[in-house]
């Protein structure tokens, strides 16, 4: 068939990203990107960044290498059109997080008696083992700072819990149960 007529697919071109994510990250069909002002600044500084700045960059190295000829054994044309997919990947991925991003200030929650989004949770184990979750996006979950994404199976286990409530979970383990100690919102970077 000539190449004309069929659409050559390296793997990045049309898609998001999504699909690269682990499943943990990946956010469930037709919900909003929840996320705290601070991920959605780092997000949308991280989206600037490739447009203004990196990808310019790429563009100026592939035109002037395009110019020099020979563009099958040319290094710098070859990496940098892989570079400029990688980019507009990216892209493609930060801009659509942003359009269905809903920002959450802990800050304004109403509701302080109960777990949501944005709460920073202390809770104990039935061996007395104590721990401090903070319930964030996806984009911002960070398990060695304590952050679990609100899609998390210990997230959805906590969420409307108050203190003193015993929650269970499945983990990788097994099949959890924790008490809640504290609940607090307040602001994190």
């Amino acid at each position: 068939m000539n190449k004309a007529f069929v659409r050559e697919n390296d793997g990045d071109e049309g898609d998001d990203g999504d699909e690269d994510l682990a499943p943990a990250l990946r956010l469930p069909q037709g919900t909003r990107n929840y996320i705290s002002p601070a991920g959605f600044a780092r997000l949308k500084t991280e989206l600037d960044e490739l447009i203004k700045r990196e990808r310019p960059r790429v563009v100026e190295v592939v035109s002037w290498a395009a110019s020099n000829g020979d563009r099958s054994e040319n290094g710098d044309y070859l990496y940098g059109k892989k570079r400029l997919r990688e980019i507009d990947r990216r892209i493609r991925f930060l801009t659509k997080r942003l359009d269905i991003a809903q920002v959450v200030d802990p800050r304004q929650q109403e509701n302080v008696e109960q777990v949501f989004f944005g709460a920073t949770v202390a809770v104990c184990d039935e061996a007395g083992n104590e721990a401090v979750y903070t319930i964030v996006g996806v984009d911002e979950a960070d398990v060695t700072r304590g952050r679990i994404s609100w899609i998390s199976p210990l997230a959805r286990a906590l969420l409307k819990a108050r203190e003193g409530d015993v929650v269970r979970f499945q983990s990788p383990v097994g099949l959890r149960e924790i008490e809640i100690t504290d609940i607090r919102y307040e602001v994190w970077d």
